[in-house]
């Protein structure tokens, strides 16, 4: 046992150290790509008597091969001082950030943030520090989030300045602060939930007593805004293993601030084990849907509606479960529960109304296709669902298929040729009406003439009849559509002119609105937040 240790601790110690060398390789090749723009911008501050670094997470992403064309500096030169540097060399100056020090510039398509040096106090209560400008590279430093983020590279010299071991650490992909990490959280509580991003974006693990510190700090995520909160929970998101960062953010408390839902899903097993692990359920549904991200149709970046739909889909579960005579579990009903709560969780992180809009909908529809058994559906549901889905249908698709976690490959196999069916049915369908664009075979303007009314919610409720109509049965001829809206008529209590009856064989001479001034269409649409 103790000679495997060995070897252990030996093949560790190795890989730490091909990832230093790959490192510092990485460093160099990244900066002389970098160099003319920084080697310039140095060159004017040091004549200017001041010290420029890159510095944070542009080193990190040095190191990492991975540097982009926004880059970080820091400087002793104060936000005047560097103004009147960057004049007349770059080609665009704005100091949005000036209040904090920080002056952006850009040049040859690379924008730089350059930051007088930092030496911030909080008060610990508030969201905000009291800016200081420091007077020294390592005062700067200390007060970073991250080791692997307080590392810099004196421009001038190309000297790099590491005083709190950071390459060390992004060599072994561990996750510490330059001070203690309850002095650093304290500080800004948001910083837990980055590092939660960081296990997600880099793949990096958290040291035990930052793991330690979260979980004693966990309500102080509170003193921050939701608009910060959102927008790292959506990079966490987005990253390439964002499954670790959620099991981060639950295992220590955070996630019950954040997305209390989320470890709300994790419900006893019943002692006959008759329903799965909802929240593992979730995080391997979450896994599956990226590995989809491309089918369907080609992305270039993630897809934050999917990824969020597939994590949320089931959260509406733990309040609608139901103990069966017999020993079985329900949920009847789930994902009406869950799209209300997925659309109030996300308002509260103040999520735009699209993204609440569509992955509210897609938790709505994605129990749908299990009613679909073997093929059972008429063409008439097949429609509704593609209607109903609209442009979320690829996405759909993707969670539909995500959703399929059970370890019976028999069961899944059959699970996934039945999906595989309903989207031939759909291509088929496709090819013979213009599912895309499902509407009625009579526009508002036509209803109106035909029926001799004025805009109002009568045109609206004969275009929603005609629809439903038009998904039944598919496309009717326009007297078979005039005929129906004129039985609808009389069915309502609507006397139409007999003169209008007449003349509705003949179509209107410009009816190119369906619904137009009617307001019919709205009036008839679906509410995705239903």
């Amino acid at each position: 046992m103790g000679s495997q240790t060995t070897v252990n601790e030996r093949n560790t110690e190795a890989a730490t150290k091909r990832r230093l060398t790959a490192a510092k390789r990485n460093a160099v090749a990244e900066l002389m790509r970098v160099s003319p723009i920084a080697d310039e911008l140095a060159a004017r501050f040091s004549r200017a008597g001041h010290r420029l670094y890159l510095v944070g997470g542009s080193v990190r992403d040095a190191l990492l091969g991975k540097l982009s064309t926004d880059l970080d500096f820091t400087t002793d030169a104060r936000p005047e001082q560097i103004q009147r540097i960057v004049s007349g060399w770059a080609e665009a100056v704005w100091d949005t950030g000036i209040e904090f020090g920080t002056v952006g510039v850009a040049k040859h398509g690379t924008t730089c943030e350059i930051t007088t040096f930092r030496a911030d106090r909080y008060d610990r209560v508030g969201r905000h520090p009291e800016v200081e400008f420091g007077d020294s590279i390592e005062s700067d430093l200390v007060r970073r989030d991250f080791t692997v983020n307080a590392m810099a590279v004196d421009l001038a010299t190309k000297s790099f300045v590491d005083p709190h071991n950071g390459l060390e650490a992004l060599a072994r992909r561990t996750l510490d602060t330059p001070a203690t990490p309850e002095e650093s959280f304290a500080d800004d509580p948001l910083r837990m939930l980055r590092a939660a991003r960081f296990v997600s974006q880099l793949g990096f693990e958290p040291e035990p007593r930052v793991v330690r510190a979260m979980t004693d700090m966990a309500d102080e995520i509170k003193r921050i805004t939701a608009e910060r909160v959102q927008a790292e929970l959506s990079k966490l998101i987005l990253g390439s293993a964002p499954r670790k960062g959620i099991e981060l953010m639950v295992d220590t408390g955070l996630a019950d601030h954040v997305l209390p839902e989320v470890p709300g899903m994790r419900l006893a097993i019943d002692e006959h084990h008759q329903h799965k692990d909802v929240y593992q359920h979730s995080l391997k549904v979450l896994e599956q849907a990226i590995d989809l991200e491309t089918a369907h149709e080609p992305r270039l970046e993630p897809d934050l509606v999917l990824r969020l739909a597939a994590l949320l889909h089931d959260i509406g579960k733990p309040a609608t479960r139901r103990f069966e005579p017999g020993g079985g579990v329900s949920f009847h009903h789930h994902e009406v529960v869950g799209a209300k709560m997925a659309r109030k969780r996300l308002r509260a992180l103040r999520y735009p109304k699209d993204v609440v809009n569509d992955v509210s909908q897609l938790v709505f529809l994605h129990l749908r296709f299990h009613g679909y058994g073997r093929g059972e559906w008429t063409d008439s549901a097949v429609r509704r669902y593609v209607t109903d889905a609209g442009p979320l249908l690829p996405k759909l698709h993707k969670l539909v298929r995500a959703d399929c976690t059970t370890r019976n490959k028999r069961k899944a196999a059959a699970l996934q040729r039945a999906y595989d069916d309903l989207e031939q049915r759909i291509e088929r369908i496709a090819k013979e009406e213009d599912l895309a664009k499902v509407r009625p075979d009579l526009d508002g303007n036509e209803i109106m003439r035909i029926l001799g009314v004025e805009p109002g919610p009568i045109v609206g409720k004969a275009w929603k009849h005609l629809k439903e109509l038009r998904l039944d049965r598919g496309p009717l001829g326009r007297d078979e559509a005039v005929a129906e809206l004129l039985r609808w008529a009389a069915e309502q209590g609507i006397e139409v002119p007999e003169s209008n009856v007449s003349d509705s064989s003949e179509p209107a001479e410009s009816s190119e609105s369906a619904s137009g001034d009617s307001g019919a269409e709205e009036e008839g649409g679906t509410d995705s937040g239903k």
